[in-house]
């Protein structure tokens, strides 16, 4: 972890799609408002395990979000998972 690296770069990558991802310095897209590039911090596919260790390591200004299975055919931003979705789309947690 510690990469930086564009939106459909990290669709594109086995380790991290279908997985929950911290984004720290994230930037959006000013025209749609999704993500765009950000430096992967961490990932795992239970959400409150990585929240949890985000806020155990003080990290809690990272960008907290989904990498659709769907996402990287397409390589939009990410959507709603296969899995049971969050009370809101998937969005950045400060």
């Amino acid at each position: 972890m510690g990469s930086r690296l564009t939106w459909p770069q990290i669709c594109r990558s086995d380790e991290l799609r279908g997985r929950w991802i911290a984004l720290d310095e994230c930037k959006y897209d000013p025209r749609t408002a999704q993500p765009s590039e950000g430096t992967v911090v961490d990932a795992d596919e239970d959400l409150v395990a990585l929240c949890s260790r985000m806020q155990a390591t003080d990290s809690k200004h990272c960008a907290i979000l989904f990498v659709d299975d769907r996402t990287a055919s397409d390589e939009a931003a990410p959507r709603s998972s296969h899995r049971p979705p969050p009370p809101t789309p998937p969005r950045a947690f400060h």
